[in-house]
């Protein structure tokens, strides 16, 4: 498993840098990285961040 940061901030700039920087999809880095879908969606979403599929990367959920 991939170390996930658990900084809310920390963990946004780590999985959109991956997604920015490896990734073509969130499922792919979940997959690839072995890390949980749900944890990650669930963290981000407390935090006010969703993920854009168009963009490739968590943006804030009322943009």
């Amino acid at each position: 498993m991939s170390f996930l940061p658990q900084d809310p901030a920390m963990l946004l700039s780590y999985v959109n840098t991956k997604l920015r920087d490896r990734y073509a999809s969130f499922r792919e880095f979940c997959e690839e990285e072995d890390v949980e879908e749900q944890k990650i969606l669930n963290a981000l979403q407390a935090a006010g961040y969703a993920y854009d599929a168009a963009k490739n990367a968590f943006v804030p959920a009322d943009a």
